[in-house]
Parts: structure tokens; C-alpha cells; sequence
């Protein structure tokens, strides 16, 4: 559909071709490794940093510097998180499991799973709140969200008097999670023996876990980059530069980044649409 649709408005699509200069005077022209391509305006539609070995590069942010266009600075965002190497003692062994969290940033929060992985967390909780995380900071993950961890454990230790830390902890999380965090939190005694003052610090740890990323997985990983093209030097309604107005930049080139569930999808559409709606005036 979208070739024929580039049919009907005469598009020439030119593949496996390098930009290698882009100039301007009264008309851009666009050098490439065969050919120079002369237009009166020049859309970048060149996307972000993330995943290069699809074929990302920093043509749009470069060319937004030649023209003198503000960026704000790109960074990898929908990531995943590298653990500290305190951490990395125990994380890696817990790889492959997944369980739902609430992680929180500053006042940005997200309740889905969250995935351990050999160098860290990742997962739908982790890929959005990565978006909002800055290098040094640490993020707030709830391992029991909507629960009482302090009451949930005080009813276990009436309930189940003789049981041990991991089989009370695997009735609420993945059983190699409970393995690792039960004699940790909870020690190698029974139920009965768990006095509240071991049960308020295992809850404090259960509901608000603060974990420091290293950093991130970077670009080769993250399914966006934020940052990008400043919103403030656009046109909401055509997206072209206001300093420039032959210049264009749609969907990842700007600093718009949506959640997962398709919303950088529409962004790249809706930016698209309205910087050919206003070439057609």
C-alpha cells in the first residue's frame, strides 16, 4: 500500500545510497555516493541513534547543528539497565526471571513486569521508566505492588509457623527470586521465630528496593532515542524550523518519545503527515 501510494505522487525511493554533504543557498542540495539531488525544502525523517545495525546514524542531529537548529542531548531511551557491580554478585544468577513490579523515578512511576537479565533488569517496566532515569540517580522498585509486605509477612508467620523465608516468599514472587532475597532478608530461622523488627526491614526492602544502574544497555539496545531536535524550534504545525522553514524534521529526529504500546509509531505518522500536509499547500 505505501508503495503504491508513492507511485501515485511520483516518489523516487533510492536505496543502499551514503549522504554525504547537504548544502544550502537558495535550494538544499543533497550529495550522495552516486548522485546530487536539487529541492527547495528537505525533510529529515532519519530517525534517532538506536539500534545502528538496522542502519541508525546521527544524520538529522548532525545536520541540525550545520543549520544551526537546537538539540537537546540525545540519549538512549526504552532501555534496559545495567546493574552496579555490587549487584552483578547475585543478579546474574536470577537471569530469565520476570515478575511485576512498580519502579519509580522522581514523581514518573510505571506498574508492569520487570525481566532480570544477565547484566541487569529489563522488561516493560524497565524499558519505560529508562526514559526518565539520569546517570546517578536511583530508581525505586515495589517487588509486591499492591500489597502490605509488613502485614503479608506477619500473616505468614502466624499461618505458617514452621515454614522458612523462601517458601513464604515463593507464595508471592518467582521461587529463584524468593531463594536469593529469603535467607537474606528473612535469615535461615522459621516463621515463628521472625520477630517484627526483621519483618519491617524485609518489607522495607520488598516495597521499596533502590536500585543504582551502572547505566544503560545504550543505543545498540534502546528502542528510542530521546532527546533530539528541540520542539521549541519547530512549528507545531508543520514541523519545519522556524529559523529555516525549508527545513523539515519529523518523528525520532525531534525530543518527542512516547511509552511502548506504539505511541513513537503515531509520532513518526502524525509528524510525517503534517510536514507532507503542509509541503502540499
Amino acid at each position: 500500500m505505501l508503495l503504491d501510494e508513492c507511485t501515485k505522487g511520483g516518489v523516487t525511493i533510492r536505496l543502499s545510497e551514503t549522504i554525504r554533504d547537504v548544502r544550502f543557498s537558495d535550494r538544499f542540495t543533497v550529495e550522495t555516493d552516486t548522485t546530487s539531488i536539487e529541492a527547495q525544502s528537505l525533510v529529515l525523517a532519519t530517525g534517532g541513534l538506536s539500534i545502528p545495525k538496522l542502519g541508525a546514524t546521527g544524520l538529522a542531529h548532525r545536520l541540525a547543528r550545520q543549520f544551526d537548529v537546537p538539540l537537546v542531548a540525545p540519549a538512549p531511551g526504552l532501555v534496559p539497565l545495567q546493574a552496579n557491580i555490587d549487584d552483578l554478585k547475585w543478579m546474574p544468577a536470577l537471569s530469565g526471571v520476570s515478575l511485576p513490579v512498580r519502579v519509580q523515578s522522581g514523581k514518573t512511576a510505571f506498574e508492569e513486569a520487570m525481566l532480570f537479565t544477565h547484566k541487569g533488569l529489563s522488561g516493560p517496566a524497565i524499558l519505560q521508566i529508562s526514559s526518565f532515569w539520569k546517570p546517578g540517580q536511583s530508581i525505586r522498585i515495589d517487588l509486591l505492588p499492591d500489597k502490605d509486605a509488613f502485614q503479608t509477612l506477619r500473616n505468614a508467620r502466624t499461618a505458617r509457623s514452621r515454614a522458612h523465608a523462601v517458601a513464604i516468599l515463593s507464595e508471592q514472587m518467582p521461587r529463584r527470586l524468593a531463594e536469593e532475597l529469603g535467607p537474606r532478608l528473612l535469615g535461615e530461622k522459621a516463621a515463628a521465630e521472625w520477630p517484627d523488627k526483621l519483618l519491617r526491614a524485609a518489607a522495607e526492602t520488598l516495597k521499596n528496593w533502590q536500585f543504582a544502574p551502572s547505566g544503560t544497555e545504550g543505543y545498540a539496545k534502546a528502542e528510542v532515542t530521546t532527546g533530539g531536535v528541540d520542539t521549541k524550534a519547530l512549528s507545531s504545525r508543520t514541523m519545519a524550523s522556524t529559523t529555516m522553514p525549508q527545513l523539515y524534521f519529523v518523528g525520532e529526529a525531534v525530543d518527542v518519545t512516547g511509552w511502548l504500546g506504539g505511541y513513537n509509531f503515531q509520532w513518526a505518522w502524525a509528524s510525517g503527515h503534517a510536514a507532507g500536509t503542509a509541503l502540499s499547500e
